[in-house]
């Protein structure tokens, strides 16, 4: 599970401070999957980053699994990262000096598994996602969507129990974004994973259990899909 109490995230600003969360609470079990909807600068990339151990809180809590992110040091917050938190990024991140495979089996080789080892998982991860014959190939010479595959099965390389996805079908045409919808939701449905995705998307937060609006560093749990009904999605509980 994840649990996060009173969670606030401010920054300096020579004309301020400038708030980018406020006092967000939330509670996340295994195989649920989250969308959290909103505009460009309302907080998404910022909760994300507080849940991967990226950035410090300025004021509460995030624990994963029972462990409270603030209390670890950084070896821990490394292994965290490492071993219980997959993230797929917008923009992919994939090193253009490694080929496909190179780049999914890099969170094994960090994490000391045998090079054999990695390579097989690597590969059958590939062959899951539909790349069993590019798994040689440089990124520069894959599409979007593949790329964002081959992304995908670098953050499930460890098995982490959590997905954190920051606007994963942002660069992609809405065919490719919905495939990788669907593996998002099986990873949910079939693997027990919890998914948490940030998207400005109303068509991407269909895929999602559960629905929260985030609007001015807020949080607001919605009763029902943003595509639901028109217009912006009805705050059922706001989450202050």
């Amino acid at each position: 599970m994840i649990r996060i109490e009173s969670l606030r995230k401010s920054y300096g600003h020579a004309d301020g401070e400038i708030v980018a969360l406020r006092s967000v609470n939330m509670e996340i079990a295994a195989g649920e999957f989250v969308a959290l909807y909103g505009a460009s600068g309302s907080g998404k990339s910022t909760l994300l980053n507080l849940l991967c151990g990226v950035d410090t809180p300025s004021a509460g809590r995030v624990i994963i699994d029972g462990k409270d992110l603030a209390a670890m040091d950084d070896l821990e917050a490394t292994l965290l990262r490492r071993n219980t938190v997959g993230f797929v990024f917008q923009f992919f991140n994939l090193l253009p000096t490694l080929d496909a495979l190179e780049n999914v089996i890099l969170p094994a080789q960090l994490n000391g598994v045998n090079h054999r080892e990695a390579e097989a998982r690597g590969r059958a991860l590939l062959a899951q996602f539909g790349l069993a014959d590019r798994w040689n190939a440089m990124p520069d010479t894959l599409s979007g969507g593949q790329q964002q595959r081959v992304a995908v099965c670098r953050a499930l390389m460890n098995d982490p129990p959590v997905i954190l996805a920051d606007e994963p079908t942002g660069n992609l045409d809405s065919e490719t974004g919905l495939h990788i919808l669907s593996i998002l939701k099986e990873l949910s449905q079939k693997q027990n994973k919890i998914v948490v995705m940030a998207t400005h998307s109303q068509e991407a937060a269909r895929f999602a259990d559960r629905f929260f609006h985030m609007r001015d560093g807020e949080l607001f749990e919605t009763s029902r899909s943003p595509l639901s009904a028109p217009g912006a999605p009805s705050v059922a509980n706001p989450n202050r």
